[in-house]
């Protein structure tokens, strides 16, 4: 029997077919260009051969991704009158903007102005929008839809399957886009301008990463001549959230964001050690930057001699006090290190052109270049303003207590000074064991001798867990650009956790951003999120619990047990749904977990590692489980947890960030007794 044509589930499909094959056309087009004419040398050619090469691929039609997910049909145009009679537009919502042959679009970026109201429409502000249409997909299939008359006053207000199903959908892999459903409060973040920097405050499940990823890409839509330009940049907490996460941009068609982390940032030396907490804090407190300035600056003496160049016959003397003037000059100016070294030069050389003016000569700028490079010049410059490694700075002040105690004097006290000196004194950078705190001051020192490259835009994950020195690298990258800054004050999980936005902005360099703070929680279970919720008073006093607005209550259960075979059990009760499972436990305990597993027959992966079909379990260290989410979650052993951190506070909050990384279930498993907090 044949589907009535007026079937609009019918004709959806075949949009879709026909929006498949103009994508396909779009993408033939591109790869068919021949660019051996247009070209005026190899170095063209191979610019404009990437480029095309970058636009295949943003071409290219994911079968298992809806092409488009909404529909839009207008009251009127966009802009415009409604005239008597006429009917408005129809627009169709999706990931990339898709043309057929006469240029008429088919699918509309969602990142249009026009797209907007697919995410804000409501029935109190319907926006022109006779019906708003979501669609329903089996892989890559269209296999429902369901509307929304917004213009209709007899149709209630009413939650959308479709949506809900989305929201709750079993997560296998890395995380996915949520084009699909960006709410109102979410859209207005990620729509906000270019020129602002926006913090967001969001509890586990609010969905602040994905807001902050999808900000980026419309960024690049909006701004995309000016971002090719000056760049942007992901910055997560280490390389297993980031490979979680670099799906979704290339997904959005997005392809030159580069992700890193902190680390990554700052590797002018190599990590080889570590600190303890108070060497730790101490290192990354914003003080160090007074200490590293006046480290550096006191290489700069003033002159006793005078500078005397020599060309041909005539002698031409520079007089050490007119010396001095031309250094004081250059220091008031508070340019950087490096580039007033570089001035210095030119300057005595432009004292010695004023003489030979004086004396009848008429010297070019040809002259004043000699003249800088004289070797009396280059002497006095050696002796005035001497090059400073930024490496080696660090290391002296490191291994020299008495070069520190002089720069430290009235910023670190005694007993700071002694935390961070190093037991034993390195004898070259290449041999020292730095600690990441140490590379964070290296390019602090790097920063005062040669400015750092900004972007147009950097995000920055899981900002609550930076130090002010992280801050401040951070924010180096972004001093003519801005930023979005996500994170959660009650998973700060390191002992120099940030303490409140407005402080960690300050020392981002972006004191006046705007802080959101997003309460609604779409992943995490409302009981899982409730239990979880009992360690806020104790770990972020103030913070607004998150609300979970799922309709799917979830799995939830506390579960005590005598043995590391009964969590073996538990994950296997987990796996037995569909989507991934996760193990998380304290980093102590993992080596005697992972081996119960494999005895059991169980296969597992690490953090990071993809998860596929055949294999859905990962074992997470508690370290690492921030940022990543599961559908189950077993948490073994809540007690460890908290005493594997250096002090209660941060164990409770780290344990706070593995009880809320499950989106449909949570089991919790112990036999020793519970924190106090929970119960």
């Amino acid at each position: 029997m044949s589907t009535p044509v007026d079937d609009p589930l019918s004709r959806e499909r075949s949009h879709l077919a026909a929006s498949r094959s103009a994508l396909r056309a779009m993408r033939e087009d591109v790869e068919a260009l021949d660019i051996s004419d247009v070209t005026a040398n190899w170095v063209n050619a191979e610019v404009l051969a990437h480029q095309i090469e970058e636009r295949i691929k943003a071409l290219a039609d994911l079968s298992d991704t809806p092409l488009f997910f909404g529909r839009l049909d207008y009251l009127r145009a966009p802009g415009a009158e409604q005239a008597e009679g006429a009917e408005g537009e129809r627009f169709y919502i999706g990931r990339r903007h898709v043309h057929d042959a006469d240029g008429d679009p088919m699918v509309i970026d969602w990142r249009a102005p026009v797209s907007q109201p697919f995410y804000r429409a409501s029935k109190k502000d319907p926006m022109d929008i006779a019906l708003r249409r979501r669609f329903g997909y089996t892989g890559g299939d269209l296999t429902a839809y369901e509307d929304e008359h917004l213009s209709d006053p007899g149709e209630a207000a009413r939650t959308s399957k479709l949506l809900q199903q989305e929201i709750e959908r079993p997560r296998v892999g890395p995380m996915r886009d949520i084009v699909a459903t960006i709410q109102p409060e979410q859209d207005e973040i990620v729509r906000s301008g270019l020129s602002g920097t926006v913090c967001v405050q969001g509890g586990p499940g609010t969905g602040k990463t994905a807001v902050g990823l999808h900000r980026v890409a419309y960024l690049l839509y909006a701004h995309r001549e000016r971002l090719a330009r000056t760049g942007t940049l992901v910055i997560g907490p280490n390389r297993s959230f980031l490979h979680y996460i670099e799906q979704v941009l290339p997904a959005l068609g997005e392809l030159t964001v580069r992700q890193a982390t902190v680390e990554d940032l700052v590797a002018h030396v190599e990590i080889k050690g570590t600190d303890d907490a108070t060497a730790a804090v101490v290192k990354g407190d914003a003080r160090m930057a007074q200490v590293l300035r006046r480290a550096l600056y006191a290489h700069v003496t003033m002159p006793a001699e005078p500078v005397v160049v020599v060309r041909g016959s005539r002698r031409w003397r520079v007089p050490a006090y007119e010396l001095e003037d031309i250094v004081r000059e250059l220091l008031d100016r508070d340019i950087r290190y490096g580039a007033a070294r570089e001035a210095l030069p030119q300057r005595i050389a432009h004292a010695v052109l004023v003489q030979m003016e004086r004396s009848g000569e008429a010297p070019d700028d040809r002259v004043q270049d000699a003249v800088a490079r004289n070797s009396a010049v280059k002497a006095a410059v050696k002796a005035v303003w001497p090059a400073v490694d930024p490496a080696k700075l660090v290391l002296r002040l490191l291994s020299d207590a008495d070069f520190l105690a002089e720069h430290a004097a009235g910023i670190l006290a005694e007993e700071e000074q002694k935390a961070v000196l190093w037991a034993r004194p390195a004898r070259s950078v290449r041999s020292a064991k730095w600690s990441a705190a140490d590379a964070v001051l290296v390019d602090e020192a790097t920063d005062l001798i040669q400015r750092t490259h900004s972007l147009g835009h950097v995000v920055l994950d899981e900002a609550q867990d930076l130090s002010p020195m992280q801050y401040r690298a951070v924010g180096r990258r972004c001093t003519t650009g801005s930023a979005t800054v996500l994170g959660d004050l009650a998973q700060g999980t390191t002992p120099w956790a940030t303490r409140g936005w407005q402080e960690a902005l300050a020392h981002l360099g972006k004191p006046d951003a705007v802080v959101e703070e997003l309460t609604a929680g779409f992943r995490v279970p409302t009981d899982v999120i409730t239990y979880a919720s009992r360690l806020l008073p104790h770990i972020a006093p103030g913070l607004t619990p998150v609300v979970s607005i799922r309709e799917n209550p979830g799995h939830f259960e506390v579960r005590e047990v005598t043995g590391t075979a009964e969590v073996v059990d538990a994950c296997r009760a987990a796996l037995r749904n569909e989507g991934s499972t996760g193990l998380i436990a304290a980093d102590a305990r993992v080596p005697e977990l992972a081996a119960a597993l494999t005895e059991a027959g169980v296969p597992y992966l690490g953090p990071g590692e993809e998860t596929t079909r055949e294999t859905r379990l990962t074992l997470v260290p508690a370290s690492l489980a921030k940022g990543l989410e599961y559908d189950y979650v077993v948490l073994d052993e809540p007690r460890a947890v908290v005493d594997g951190e250096p002090d209660e506070r941060t164990g409770l909050r780290r344990l706070y960030v593995a009880l809320t990384r499950a989106v449909s279930g949570l089991t919790v498993t112990h036999t020793a007794p519970l924190p106090p907090q929970l119960t």
